[in-house]
């Protein structure tokens, strides 16, 4: 069964009776966040006996929660589209639709030291950092990234060259690159214009028509609501969850898959799916060829580590304020309390604190005292109402592998296959999100798109 509690990995098999039984068989899932939870649970769906693996004592992943002051929340920061249909669809299918919230939110800039509003047309227009040709060519290059449908021929030119072509050297300098490196760090140099075209769209689909005005949504309650609910769901369904299992090698024998356990444990399936990062994958899986070990090392991710601030005071009016000033330490400030209502916190302000890492920043090897100093020293310069004693708790979460960067010929070159060479494992991750940013609503339609295929090869295995 399915447990969210704390603690050991528990679990109770799911019924063997013959009818329960499809030529899809055993099938083990390495990876128990939010992509291997659902596809648990389709493939419990079609009569696949399943079993869901995961380091951690419980399933969740990046979508995970944490406490926060007196408060259970995300603890990385999430937010929903109205065009999300992939996370309202489970929303509803889980019965959550009676708490799903929606509100406008508006959008800051802190530029030149200065905070200013861009949360619709009039604002844009105000702009002072950028002179009316460079707005209307920054505009341009947002309508165009929108109406864009051919998108995978961004892939074949670099991010920077496509945002100089189309915005020109100012507004490069000024906002693309500045906004680039605090997102990417210097792995903004490979990075391919489909990834700027993904953050673009996804923004645009926020916009409500008239002034353009954001509506965002949340679950009332965070994703922990969602996560008890989908653990409850694949509890009901029989799938068996093994938690605090790191999986240590995965080898096909031909008629089946042996999976063994950092701790010494071993399990055998008729097939194993992975949903873990490329890297992590080749490494457990010694059988891929060459080959298929060279494209998974093409597969460039990128790291987090996020300050939660849970203080008296809130900061600012803004959801998100895009930082474009070179010497602070954050990608942005993600005020949560600006569009979840701060009863919810006990009166209090939730603030995100995000600062993405490549993976060999050395800003990694900074402890979490470090990470809270910068940050609030970062606040206090920024913000001059801004008090230390009016923090009531600060979380630091990390995440080594987050997002899989598009970097040039990513579909050919680097997109982890579905299939590999050995007969019985198989590939599901986010790393296959091609073009698109990561997010729930993406991670999800990664499974909604390539379920049937991954049906139809193991049926065929």
């Amino acid at each position: 069964a399915v447990r969210r509690t704390r603690g050991p990995g528990m679990s109770v098999m799911p019924p063997s009776s013959p009818d329960t039984r499809t030529d899809l068989g055993r099938i083990g899932i390495v990876g128990g966040g939010l992509l291997g939870m659902v596809l648990a649970l389709r493939l419990r769906a079609r009569g696949a006996r399943v079993t869901l693996l995961d380091a951690a004592p419980a399933p969740g992943g990046l979508a995970d929660a944490m406490r926060i002051g007196d408060t259970t929340w995300d603890r990385l920061y999430h937010v929903l589209l109205m065009s999300d249909l992939n996370t309202r669809a489970l929303v509803d299918e889980l019965g959550l639709s009676d708490r799903l919230r929606w509100g406008r939110t508006r959008t800051g800039f802190f530029t030149d030291g200065r905070l200013h509003s861009m949360s619709n047309s009039v604002e844009f227009l105000r702009f002072p950092p950028l002179s009316l040709i460079d707005k209307l060519r920054l505009g341009g290059t947002i309508f165009l990234a929108s109406r864009l449908r051919d998108v995978r021929r961004l892939e074949s030119e670099l991010a920077v060259d496509w945002l100089r072509r189309w915005s020109g050297e100012r507004v490069l300098e000024r906002i693309w690159l500045p906004l680039l490196r605090s997102k990417l760090g210097e792995n903004y140099r490979i990075a391919s214009a489909a990834f700027i075209w993904a953050i673009i769209a996804r923004m645009y689909a926020a916009r409500r028509s008239g002034l353009k005005e954001e509506m965002f949504g949340y679950v009332d309650g965070g994703y922990a609501v969602v996560l008890d609910a989908l653990a409850a769901a694949l509890q009901k369904a029989g799938v068996q969850f093994l938690g605090a299992a790191t999986v240590q090698r995965i080898h096909d024998r031909g008629d089946g898959v042996d999976v063994n356990l950092v701790d010494g444990g071993a399990l055998s399936f008729d097939r194993v799916v992975s949903t873990v990062p490329a890297g992590a994958f080749a490494q457990a899986c010694p059988q891929l060829q060459p080959e298929e070990r060279e494209r998974l090392d093409r597969v460039v991710y990128q790291g987090i580590v996020c300050g939660a601030l849970l203080t008296r005071t809130p900061l600012s009016p803004y959801y998100v304020t895009n930082i474009t000033d070179p010497g602070i330490p954050l990608t942005g400030i993600i005020e949560m309390t600006a569009l979840v209502d701060r009863e919810r916190f006990g009166g209090h302000s939730l603030v995100y604190l995000p600062r993405y890492l490549a993976q060999d920043d050395p800003a990694w090897s900074a402890s979490d005292e470090q990470f809270t100093e910068q940050s609030l020293a970062a606040l206090s310069w920024m913000y001059p109402h801004f008090d230390r004693r009016d923090v009531v708790d600060f979380k630091v979460a990390r995440a080594r592998r987050v997002l899989a960067i598009s970097t040039l010929g990513y579909t050919e070159r680097a997109m982890p296959p579905l299939t590999t060479s050995l007969r019985n494992v198989f590939q599901l991750s986010s790393a296959q999100i091609a073009q698109g940013t990561l997010n729930v609503n993406e991670t999800l339609g990664v499974v909604q798109t390539r379920l049937p295929e991954l049906i139809a090869r193991m049926e065929a295995a």
